[in-house]
């Protein structure tokens, strides 16, 4: 199916993100679901994350003429076509194979920026080629540094523009739903797995011509394909020793911006800009990590105050409409991820399913924007709001 008509198609079908989610999930085995889809603990952080949303309000103004809500911004020197980004998601291809072919260039033809990451399907020599000037990626901290020195500067020679250091996985976490649907690295191909395959077939087939996902970042460092022993160096050798002083450093080697990402208390996010890092990045891991955090949306406003404008503030987790993004902007953060709805977008509709999630994500929040009465990024801030 060409693009204009996959696109054109999709925009009755699927107006809305939850309508991405519904599709992607009757197109994916259980298993590459339940991984996508799932928290830790009783998921009470994943609900809360969309829910924190939904409490605030907006008293939007009339009268004003004819808008034409512009969307455009930069970041970093960049410009980009929305304050919309692609958030890091790792074993993406056990989601559908070749997400992060389908997403990289779903951020050079949108102009957006896509953050790969270290435990992404495909290596960042694949996909710099892809994303054109829009690439960022995204550390999990090695232990060694000559594995961390390594990864920096493969990123770098592929042209990857901004380095996005993870703070909030110090373990790996538990998430009980993917263990009760029988996730394994590698897959273990059991009876289950291949009935399930057997009954979504597009995915089955896709898989079966890229092969099961691997590691392919990281096997770099083992030199091997057993995904076994590769699971196993990441869950020895990736995070569990990062302090400041690592940052600091990955900041000196790094040729361009640095970010730290899962921050959530404000004194954390003031040591960040002390030691020189060029932006906060506000998440609680899509409630995947700490199910007793707090959630992203009601962490920013803090981390607002003492940023005080001085470097850029990024956000994710709960994001799920172009209205929650204009509330994210409006609460201080001047850029915003998602990562589960390109997933859903991908897995829904294929190759140009990240085109149409960003898409719909852009058209919706110009069309907020309006309803609002803002007709660009920096009188929405204007705007006045509530929280019911």
């Amino acid at each position: 199916m060409t693009y204009d008509k996959t696109l054109r198609r999709a925009a009755n079908n699927y107006p809305r993100i939850s309508d991405l989610a519904k599709k992607a999930k009757k197109r994916m085995p259980n298993v590459a679901w339940e991984y996508l889809d799932s928290g830790t603990g009783n998921e009470q952080l994943l609900a809360q994350n969309t829910r924190a949303f939904q409490s605030l309000r907006f008293y939007p103004r009339f009268c004003k003429g004819e808008l034409n809500a512009e969307a455009t911004t930069t970041l970093f020197g960049k410009s980009f076509a929305a304050p919309i980004g692609i958030a890091p998601v790792g074993l993406t291809g056990l989601m559908w194979p070749k997400t992060e072919l389908y997403l990289a260039a779903t951020a050079h033809r949108m102009n957006i920026p896509y953050c790969l990451s270290t435990v992404a399907t495909e290596t960042p020599e694949i996909i710099g080629k892809e994303v054109g000037g829009n690439g960022w990626f995204q550390l999990y901290p090695p232990k060694d540094r000559e594995v961390r020195d390594s990864l920096l500067k493969r990123a770098s020679d592929a042209g990857f523009h901004t380095l996005v250091i993870t703070a909030d996985v110090p373990m790996a976490s538990r998430r009980e739903r993917s263990k009760k649907a029988g996730l394994a690295i590698p897959p273990k191909i059991t009876p289950k797995l291949i009935w399930d395959g057997m009954k979504h077939p597009l995915w089955g087939w896709q898989t079966l011509k890229r092969g099961l996902p691997r590691l392919r970042t990281v096997e770099h460092y083992t030199n091997t394909t057993d995904m076994k022993f590769t699971s196993g160096f990441v869950g020895n050798r990736l995070g569990g020793t990062l302090d400041w002083q690592y940052c600091a450093e990955v900041k000196a080697t790094w040729n361009g911006p640095v970010v730290l990402k899962g921050i959530l208390h404000p004194e954390d996010a003031k040591k960040a800009m002390e030691i020189g890092l060029d932006g906060i990045y506000v998440s609680n891991h899509g409630a995947r990590q700490f199910n007793g955090a707090v959630t992203a949306i009601e962490a920013l406003p803090e981390i607002v105050k003492v940023i005080k404008g001085k470097i850029p503030i990024l956000f994710d987790s709960g994001i799920r409409s172009g209205l929650d993004i204009m509330k994210a902007l409006y609460l201080g953060a001047d850029f915003v991820f998602a990562g589960r709805p390109f997933i859903y977008g991908v897995a829904a509709l294929g190759k140009y399913g990240g085109d149409y999630t960003a898409n719909l994500l852009i058209d919706d929040l110009k069309n907020n924007m309006v309803q609002l009465g803002s007709k660009n990024l920096s009188k929405l801030r204007e705007a006045t709001m509530i929280m019911i």
